[in-house]
């Protein structure tokens, strides 16, 4: 939801004439494909990486404005704590030399010293293990207004705090009524633009991919001092992002879904019926009236209402250069450890679900929706000893990226036309993090206990030393499967 909102804008009250708005934006987008409206389509994948920032001793620095004054760079935009802020890298294609660009723009950002000077590095981590519940208030959300429009009004959809109750190796409990807490996880957003005949396909494997994917790439395994689950961010997430009134029949803000798709249409038709709109406006542009003058609706109305539903896959529709186009934003994974390592993890991710949507038989046409979730929240709670069911089977999640799930990623970035050079590269890391056992997640836990236990240090400073530590290697560049432990 990156667009500005003021709370003047807002009509909150008009709930009708909010509704039938939404509801034309849906007639308007299912017209519109139609009609062929979304013509000359190009595959092009796209990357957003939430960061942190730190002092040089591993504790968050609050000072995004200054961050960003700094850098004076349009791609580095806020996120939504003071301590966060947000790289957009441009799209790009699976043909031979994109994914190698994904992974120069980002080292070229992690690796500048321009904001050394502020006191400040950046961190590609899943949630900041240094933070205080004082870090996670509402007079920490960032600066432009539309964050603390959107904290508003999710407490007034509340009407109560929200309990927060995360159990792993250790157990977290904290209420809150602000949407402050969720500035604690970043994340690792993948974009993938669709033609509408595909969506369908393209999202249901995006829906597949999404236990294997988290699995892999976990990287969240502290809050608040607490050491909890490989993924902690799905939890936190959840819980801090539902704004569900006791005993409502609506789902959550933040989740995977409850059904296979059948259609982008449908989905957008699912949130506008299902979930109540939490920044509701009308604005001049009628969505309809624009399809009758043969112009593009922006749809900003649906994109609004659109952006405050956490879908972990969520589809998408924007307007460049006058033109549609549809996507899907992939939202499980977290941000980090390295360049390298997300860029694997987006390989392994694109061409996972090209595999999937091309298969003669999709899984979702065989396998129960309720799977998929069980998975995503296994995958979260054990990381790589997570057990996941895969066509009917349990399989631990290791064996089955080994053996199943990589030679498909593989196939299907040589669909997209991906080098061999650049698919054994970053497939190969996916292959030696699993072999190895060390992700993030594995790296952080193992190197905070042997901190305590070896070194005598406390919680809170064998936290500080190993974030330190931790954005030390990844400037270092090397995957996370071979950092040393202290």
């Amino acid at each position: 939801m990156g667009d500005e909102v003021h709370g003047a804008a807002l009509v909150v009250g008009r709930t009708e004439e909010v509704r039938r708005r939404l509801e034309d934006s849906v007639t308007a987008l299912a017209a519109m494909i139609g009609d062929g409206w979304f013509t000359g389509h190009e595959d092009t994948v796209g990357m957003e990486v939430e960061l942190d920032l730190i002092d040089p001793l591993g504790r968050p620095r609050p000072v995004n404005d200054a961050v960003l004054a700094r850098l004076g760079r349009p791609d580095v935009q806020h996120e939504l704590g003071r301590f966060n802020v947000e790289l957009n890298l441009p799209p790009e294609r699976l043909a031979a030399g994109g994914l190698t660009a994904f992974e120069r723009r980002l080292t070229g950002l992690l690796g500048t010293g321009e904001v050394e000077s502020l006191g400040v590095r950046l961190a590609a981590i899943g949630t900041l293990p240094t933070l205080g519940a004082d870090h996670l208030t509402r007079d920490r959300l960032s600066s432009p207004s539309r964050y603390a429009v959107l904290a508003s009004r999710m407490r007034a959809e509340r009407h109560r705090p929200v309990a927060v109750h995360i159990a792993g190796r250790e157990t977290l409990r904290f209420s809150t009524d602000s949407i402050a807490p969720e500035a604690a996880a970043t994340s690792l957003q993948l974009h993938l633009r669709v033609s509408p005949e595909r969506f369908a396909a393209y999202y249901n494997a995006a829906q597949v991919a999404t236990g294997a994917q988290l699995a892999i790439g976990a990287n969240s395994p502290y809050l608040l001092g607490r050491e909890l689950w490989p993924e902690t961010r799905l939890p936190l997430c959840e819980q801090v992002l539902d704004t569900r009134p006791v005993r409502s029949a609506a789902p959550p803000r933040a989740w995977l879904g409850d059904a296979w798709a059948t259609g982008v249409v449908e989905l957008f038709d699912s949130i506008v019926r299902r979930v109540p709109p939490l920044l509701p406006t009308v604005l001049a542009e009628d969505p309809l009236a624009c399809l009758s003058a043969g112009t593009v609706p922006t749809l900003r109305e649906l994109r609004l209402h659109n952006g405050t539903v956490w879908r972990w896959n969520r589809p998408v529709y924007e307007v460049q250069d006058g033109r549609p186009h549809l996507r899907i934003e992939n939202r499980v994974l977290p941000s980090g450890p390295t360049p390298l390592d997300m860029v694997a993890n987006a390989a392994f991710y694109f061409g996972l679900i090209r595999a999937l949507a091309d298969a003669d038989r999709p899984l979702w046409s065989v396998v129960p929706f309720p799977v998929t979730g069980r998975n995503l929240h296994a995958a979260a709670r054990l990381g790589l000893d997570a057990v996941l069911q895969w066509d009917g089977v349990d399989v631990p999640v290791a064996r089955l990226v080994r053996d199943v799930l990589l030679p498909l990623a593989a196939d299907g970035l040589d669909a997209w036309g991906t080098s061999p050079v650049e698919r054994d590269r970053y497939l190969s890391v996916v292959a030696q993090r699993v072999r190895s056992g060390q992700t993030g997640a594995r790296w952080q836990t193992v190197s905070v206990r042997r901190l305590e236990e070896r070194y005598g240090l406390d919680r809170p400073a064998a936290l500080r030393e190993m974030t330190r530590r931790y954005v030390e290697l990844a400037r270092a560049g090397a995957p996370v499967h071979d950092w040393p432990l202290p």
